[in-house]
Order: structure tokens, then sequence, then C-alpha cells
């Protein structure tokens, strides 16, 4: 339901609801399908299979793990059959075809399996393995009577064509290391379009004949760039605790290995998201300043399967700053940069990531960018969506154990007198419902009153925006601007030509 007025940053979201609306009728009449007070979820997602036969319900109360429903749809007010309930795996139906049933899951795989079964044999005793678990993470699409597995091996893809009792037939050929999206389609389609970058390789599409299995390019993207003058490499290096992490590194060729590189390094670790290789053409212009990109695969991340994940969540989140800490004294270790060049990013979990970090390690880096950040770990389950986030970071009400834990490395209550910050530009959207902007307002606030060197505690509002997604593009190039800026400028590469003044502000 809508907020009431004064509470759109507040009030709690926690009653998805799915309707279902006839065509030309006025929304008054649609009728109420799963969820509201009869089926209390978070996260609600309704879909009808390509045959028409089935309409298929995910719920979940976090962002990890969900439940899966089923309905007939050939008679009138069928039950919902439950496929699984809990929430302690994932899983999603790729295709039906009849009684037939083929789905996606991490149950007892953690890395993803496709499984079969019927109908009338949803219990997950009854299903049988057509692509058993490996040890690399699985994603599937289906399109022209195949699967398309699309495995993360060190956080790139590769991809295989299997039949549908699950024989594999071919591996297709990627332009090289890097992402793909797409392998999917009709079941009945002949081509498919597939997606495939890499931070030097621009987003590219290709069609892809299902029967030969040749890809032919489709469009290519226009921008001015020319690959053969970079660089992108993958290193691992080792964690606190002795784990292996990867860490893909970009940059000119050429650039010498002397410490004085700016360098950007980038970060997530959390929520099973998996940072694979994507163009940016903000990012180039970094690299065309002589900067160095480098984007570290985190535990809490997806790369490795929800063991990875595990790995970064509730009372071990500290592996995850620890991890970013590691890739940072790597880069300085290895020359890349020093600790005057560098700076360090990320937005939401990753902004918490940023500014948990600064507040451990100042020495670290010169420049943090937490952006629309979760930085009052006490009482951020408070506020709209944030209790869903529940099981990768725990609550401060779960246990006097657990309030310890996050009290500890809560940004918001870890700031401390006498300590040299790096410089930092906290950003956030005044209407940002998923991080209320009341995180980064505290977090603010509290390192411009306890700080008292000689380095810009600023933060930069972005009026009638939120959380990020849909953000216009001249708005994304005015922060971007000022993220390459702030960063350069107290790195000591830039120094502003004029003191800013009321008068210079007419330029």
């Amino acid at each position: 339901d809508k907020p009431v007025n004064g509470s759109q940053l507040t009030a709690m979201t926690d009653m998805h609801k799915l309707y279902f609306h006839r065509l030309e009728t006025p929304q008054s009449e649609d009728e109420l399908v799963f969820g509201g007070e009869r089926m209390k979820r978070r996260y609600i997602s309704g879909y009808v299979t390509e045959d028409g036969a089935y309409l298929v319900i995910s719920a979940a109360e976090s962002t990890t793990g969900n439940e899966l429903y089923i309905q007939r749809l050939d008679i009138p007010n069928a039950a919902f059959k439950s496929i699984i309930t809990g929430f302690d795996s994932e899983q999603g139906i790729i295709h039906t075809d009849g009684d037939m049933i083929w789905i996606k899951t991490n149950l007892n795989a953690p890395n993803g399996r496709v499984v079969k079964t019927t109908f009338e044999a949803m219990d997950p005793e009854n299903w049988v393995d057509v692509i058993p678990e490996t040890e690399n993470v699985l994603n599937i699409g289906s399109a022209g009577g195949k699967f398309f597995a699309t495995y993360m091996i060190d956080a790139v893809h590769k991809v295989y064509q299997y039949s549908v009792d699950g024989q594999m037939e071919r591996e297709i050929e990627l332009p090289g290391p890097g992402s793909v999206g797409g392998f999917g389609g009709k079941w009945e389609d002949k081509e498919l379009y597939y997606s495939f970058t890499s931070y030097i390789y621009p987003g590219t599409t290709f069609k892809y004949n299902i029967e030969s299995g040749a890809s032919e390019l489709y469009r290519k993207s226009a921008v001015n760039f020319d690959p053969e003058l970079y660089e992108s490499k993958q290193v691992f290096y080792t964690s606190k605790d002795g784990t292996k992490v990867p860490m893909i590194i970009t940059y000119k060729k050429g650039i010498q290995l002397d410490g004085s590189n700016p360098t950007m390094l980038y970060g997530y670790g959390g929520f099973n998201v998996s940072l694979t290789p994507y163009f940016s053409t903000s990012n180039i212009v970094w690299l065309q300043q002589g900067g160095v990109y480098a984007v570290a695969n985190l535990r809490g991340g997806g790369e490795y399967g929800e063991k990875w994940h595990e790995a970064g969540t509730l009372m071990k989140k500290q592996n995850v700053f620890d991890d970013f800490i590691a890739a940072g004294e790597y880069l300085i270790a290895q020359k890349y940069t020093t600790s005057e060049k560098l700076a360090i990013s990320g937005g939401s979990n990753g902004g918490l990531l940023v500014a948990a970090t600064m507040t451990q390690r100042p020495d670290l880096m010169a420049v943090a960018l937490p952006a629309v950040g979760v930085l009052d770990m006490l009482r951020y389950h408070k506020f709209t969506a944030g209790a869903g986030w529940h099981t990768d970071y725990g609550t401060a009400d779960d246990s006097q154990e657990m309030f310890q834990y996050l009290y500890g490395y809560s940004p918001l209550h870890n700031v401390k007198e006498g300590v040299e910050y790096p410089a930092t530009m906290v950003t956030t959207g005044d209407h940002d419902d998923r991080v209320v902007p009341a995180h980064s307002f505290k977090f603010a606030a509290e390192l411009q009153a306890k700080y008292s060197g000689s380095r810009p505690m600023l933060i930069r509002i972005e009026t009638n925006a939120g959380h990020g997604a849909g953000k216009p593009t001249d708005k994304i190039i005015q922060e971007q601007v000022d993220k390459w800026a702030f960063s350069l400028y107290n790195m000591g590469y830039m120094s502003l030509p004029q003191p800013y003044t009321t008068e210079t502000a007419a330029h």
C-alpha cells in the first residue's frame, strides 16, 4: 500500500501484493491473487509459463531464499500448489511441457542445479537432476528447445548449450573473458540474441543460431574507444584469514608500477551479488587520466556460490571488510598506487563497505566515496524495506551478541574524534526509499562534528532522485564528474583555478 503522507521514508514495506488486471478495465476492479493479509510477504512476483498452462508465484521475506507456488490455469479457481516453502533455498521454473516441469534450484546444491519433476509430484524428494551441481555457480536460460547454462568461473562467464534431457552439446565461443546477458527466448525460436561486455569491451549484441552454434555481430557500441590501448587482468590476493580473493585490475597499457597512479578500488560484498566485468564509459574517463580501476570480488557476494555469500554475512560480515582492506594493501604492495593516491568506492551495501573500511583503516586511502549506504546498523531495519536485509546483516533486536557485533562495525557509531579520515564525499538521494537518506545525513553530520583535520567531509544530496534506478543521464554525468574531480583533487592531481565565490559561481 502507498505510505501515508509523511511516512514515505519511514513506513515499513512488508506486505507486497500481486493483482490480476484485465486490460481496458479500471484498476479498482483488479483481483488480489496473492499476498496482502492472506499471505504476508515482503517480495512477491508472478508470471505465466510460456505454454500458458501455469501461473507461477515467487514469495520471499528477505533477500535470500524464496517460496515457489504454482496454479493450473486450465481449471477455474484452481488452488495454488506449493512447490517449496520456507526460505532456505532459491528456485524458479525455467520450462514446462504438459505435466513435466523443469526447475532451477540451489536446494542441497549451493552452486545451483536444474531438476525436473511433474505437477503431481512436486515434493523435492521426487526431483531428478537434469544438470547436476558443479564447482561453479550456475545461471540458466531456455530457448529453441535447449537450455543455456551460464557458469561463473572466477567471476567471468562461460556458456554451454544443453539438450532438454541434460546432454551438453557445445560450449559457446565468446569474444574473451567477460560477462554475458540474454541466452533466453521462446521455446520455438531458431535464434536468440545475447550481449557480451568486459571492462575494456563495450557492450555488444550478438545473434546466435541455435542449430549451428554460430554467433554473428548484431549491434556494436558506438562509443569512441580503442581497447588495444588498455589492459584488464585478474589477480588473486590473500585476505586476513588466508582466503584467496579475486580482483580484476584495469589500466592504460604502459603505466609505471611506481606507486604514482590514481587508483579507484570498487567493491560490494553482499546479498549474493556477483561483480562480473562490465564496460563503463565513465570508468574509461578515469583510465584516460592515467587512473587504475580495480574491482574486488569480496565474500558476501555470489561469485563462488552460497558458501561464499554466507562467509560474508551476519557475524562473519567483518570478512567482507577484511577482504576489501586486503585488496587495497595488495594494490599498494604491488606499487599500483600508494595510500595518498587510493580512493575506495561503493554504493548501497557497498556504501556500508566503504564507510566501515574508512572508519577501521582511515590510513589506507586518501578518498572515500560511500554512496546511498547502509550506515546505521543498529536501526536500519526500522525503515521502509530495511527489515528484508536481516538475513545478511542480522538486527540489533536479535540478541545482545548480535547488537554488540553490529555496534562494533556500524559506521555511524565508529566515527572517532582525533582521527585523520580520508577526504570523504557521501552521496545520497533525497527520495531514496530503499536506503533512506537519513543514513547518509547522520553519517556526514557525525564526520563533520568530530573531524578537525583539513580534509573535506562533504555530503552530496541529489534532489528528486532515489536509490539510483531511473536516474536521468544528466544527473549521472554530474555525479560522476564530481566523483572523479573530488578524487583527483584530493590526491593532489589538480588544483582549482580560483577560489569559489558567488561571482565565480555564475560561470
